[in-house]
Order: structure tokens, then sequence, then C-alpha cells
């Protein structure tokens, strides 16, 4: 039951956290392209390949805090789901071209920014 509640604590953090993060990043460069969603994603990608390697092989950290931060945080965080709908509105939209874009700048980025993560972990 801890770990339910370590999870859900830490699912709310990363929903406020993600929701913050996106509405900023639409206020600075505008809302005809997901750049939120692929912030948060990138973002997201970035942290998970970091704290991995600081919280499975550094620190070696207590299941329960692992919990909190990958599992709740982190999964609350990122928004593949979200990048699954735009993605489709875009195509429903006729927008092939920025639909394209959306999903090549998702992937392509965020396993570079996991990599990234991974590699400055291992740097510590």
């Amino acid at each position: 039951m801890n770990h339910i509640l370590a999870i859900a604590t830490g699912g709310a953090l990363g929903a406020v956290m993600r929701y913050l993060t996106s509405a900023s990043v639409h206020r600075l460069l505008g809302a005809s392209f997901p750049y939120g969603t692929l912030t948060v994603n990138v973002l997201g990608s970035l942290l998970i390949g970091f704290v991995s390697i600081i919280l499975l092989e550094r620190f070696l950290v207590a299941d329960y805090w692992r919990a909190i931060i990958m599992i709740g945080f982190l999964g609350a965080f990122t928004t593949f789901s979200t990048f699954s709908l735009e993605t489709f509105n875009l195509i429903q939209n006729g927008e092939m071209s920025k639909a394209l874009l959306n999903m090549f700048f998702n992937i392509s980025l965020c396993l570079i920014a996991t990599w990234i993560g991974i590699i400055a972990g291992r740097q510590l």
C-alpha cells in the first residue's frame, strides 16, 4: 500500500508539472504545433535516463523513492498518450507534415535525451 501512495503522490506532482511546463512553452512559442508536449517528452526522457542511473547505479535508493520519482512523477510528467492524440489530430486536420515532424522530433529527441541523461548520470 505504501508504494501505491508513493506512486500517487509522485503522479500528482508530475501531472501538475506537466501542465505548468506545457502551458509555459505554449505561451512562449504558441499553440500551432504541440511544442509543450514535445518539451515535456524530451525533458522527461532526459530526466528518466539521468534519474535511472542515479537511483539504480549511484545511490541505490529504496524502492519507495524509485516508485515516487520514476513511476509516479516521471510517468505522469511525460505525455505519450497526449503526443499520440495530438499527432492523430494533426493527421485528421490534413497537417501531415506537422504530424510527421511531431513524430520524428518526439521519438528521436526523446531517445537522444534519454541517452544524454544516462551519460550525465554515469559521469557523477
